[in-house]
């Protein structure tokens, strides 16, 4: 059997929780601590050895082949991974070939549709690059 790993940003926001939940509980720890039992939760003696482990490792789906859900200008879309590549620990450059194209532009006066993307994700699943609102132009589902 084999068993599906947390990324290292899930794994960093159930230790958010964690450490959430215990305060509110009245037993404050230290994020650290938080990392620590995370880690021992998924079977490894520490952090150390949980990130060693799953730094390397893409999330569910970003590998060629894969299918992800997320936003893209704002617009949701249903997509196939075409190409993975990993940049460095954690981002990723994936090509996704959208179920459905997307407009790319908010003007009513023209549109321009596009079925395939080209985009760099981080460990938290959505770009660098941002919209003028503030928005990063993809945000993926983990």
């Amino acid at each position: 059997m084999t068993r599906v790993l947390p990324t290292v940003a899930q794994a960093k926001q159930q230790a958010r929780q964690l450490r959430h939940a215990l305060s509110a509980q009245g037993t404050p720890i230290s994020h650290a601590e938080a990392l620590e039992q995370v880690a021992q939760r998924h079977g490894f003696r520490d952090w150390n050895a949980f990130h060693a482990v799953t730094r390397d490792q893409p999330p569910k789906g970003w590998t060629a082949g894969g299918r992800v859900t997320g936003r893209y200008l704002s617009q949701p879309f249903v997509a196939m991974v075409t190409s993975a590549d990993q940049l460095r620990p954690g981002w990723y450059r994936l090509v996704l070939d959208l179920d459905e194209a997307v407009d790319v532009v908010r003007f009513d006066s023209f549109s321009n549709l596009r079925k395939q993307i080209r985009v760099v994700v981080g460990p938290d699943g959505h770009s660098k690059e941002r919209t003028t609102d503030g928005e990063p132009h993809v945000r993926l589902d983990l």
